[in-house]
């Protein structure tokens, strides 16, 4: 008789232990359907798996007994992996409550109230104005205008970000041969820059005598106010959020199209597809889930854009890149602890709405 007892229990194999345990079995086994057994174990190789209601013997009550408890026991066991997994992630959990869970809690509370700078020292001596902070958060003229502002960062930024960082996937997939990963990390470089140092050099690159109006001034073009004129600093701190963001692009629709199999595009040659063709009805539609991802990432960091207008025009030229972030920034510094938060959960509820619609959208094309 073999030392060992290979068999794979079904979801009766607790009750069937017990039932050994117990002597109330007989010594011949019933599989259930998901069995599998080698039950007499004489050395040869392990058997193909029984039907369902098949009978094997098996020789040793006691020692068969013994390997099929030993069995629910490690299935009792699985408790304590259960108990270890949570330890391994009680101090995320711990991290997420205390930062994130609880303070958002709160600032739905608060986001009810008067709450004022006043407030701190006191907060459970406010008064509840329910829905009134929020409907004067939507009838401020500066909140109606960072909203409009950041209307304008999405509708321009997100495309343009999305289509450059597509150009540089196909190019780093298909038509850059070599170097082809350090063009990569070149790319991806402007993601992991600190943004505080770009910003400084974007705004002395962009100053009136900076060196890029001394290189239009070479080409016999007279430079303009970058960051002094309203309608150039909104461009401005477009380009600075697409520098930095078209690496992110660029790597998530590089692995949407390293996912694609050659042979789709080998087949559609031999068809006599161009590389237009292939690109339009091909490469597109498959790339519909790394598009989903892209242009939902794009559109919550465009929505949630504050470093780049802080840091290089400090929301103006006569708020002219105030965003909405900056303008709950802006509260909390004013004393205002009730809009900001009011501010806050509009900008929350404006994402998640977005988000929904551009997953709509996208799901029904084909």
């Amino acid at each position: 008789m073999c030392r060992r007892l290979r068999s794979r229990l079904g979801w009766g194999a607790e009750a069937w232990g017990q039932g050994l345990a117990r002597g109330d079995l007989p010594l011949t086994l019933t599989l259930s359907p998901e069995g599998r057994g080698d039950a007499l174990c004489t050395g040869r190789a392990p058997s193909p798996p029984l039907p369902a209601g098949e009978r094997v013997g098996v020789r040793g009550s006691h020692k068969a007994r013994r390997i099929l408890l030993a069995n629910v026991g490690t299935r009792r066991g699985s408790s304590w992996q259960t108990a270890t997994a949570w330890l391994f992630v009680a101090p995320f959990l711990a991290i997420f409550l205390v930062f994130t869970a609880i303070p958002a809690l709160v600032a739905l509370v608060y986001s009810f109230t008067d709450m004022g700078v006043a407030d701190i020292r006191r907060p459970f001596e406010v008064d509840f104005t329910f829905l009134d902070t929020f409907a004067r958060v939507l009838s401020n003229a500066g909140f109606l205008k960072s909203l409009w502002t950041t209307g304008i960062f999405i509708v321009i930024g997100v495309p343009l970000t999305m289509a450059i960082g597509l150009v540089l996937a196909l190019a780093l997939n298909s038509g850059i041969r070599k170097l082809r990963a350090v063009y990569r990390s070149a790319f991806y470089l402007p993601v992991i820059t600190n943004i505080v140092a770009a910003a400084v050099i974007w705004q002395y690159a962009f100053t009136l005598k900076g060196p890029v109006n001394a290189f239009l001034g070479q080409l016999g073009l007279v430079g303009p106010n970058w960051l002094g004129d309203p309608n150039m600093a909104i461009g401005t701190v477009i380009l600075l959020t697409t520098w930095r963001n078209v690496g992110t692009c660029m790597v998530l629709f590089l692995a949407g199209l390293q996912a694609i199999p050659e042979d789709v595009y080998e087949a559609a040659a031999i068809d006599g597809a161009s590389a237009w063709r292939r690109f339009l009805s091909m490469t597109l539609p498959l790339l519909k889930p790394a598009t989903v991802l892209v242009s939902v990432l794009m559109t919550v960091s465009y929505m949630n854009i504050f470093d780049e207008p802080y840091l290089l025009t400090k929301g103006g030229p006569l708020s002219a890149t105030k965003s909405v972030a900056l303008w709950v920034y802006e509260q909390f510094g004013h004393g205002n602890i009730a809009a900001a938060m009011a501010g806050s959960y509009v900008m929350l509820a404006i994402v998640v709405l977005l988000g929904i619609l551009q997953l709509r959208l996208l799901r029904a094309w084909r």
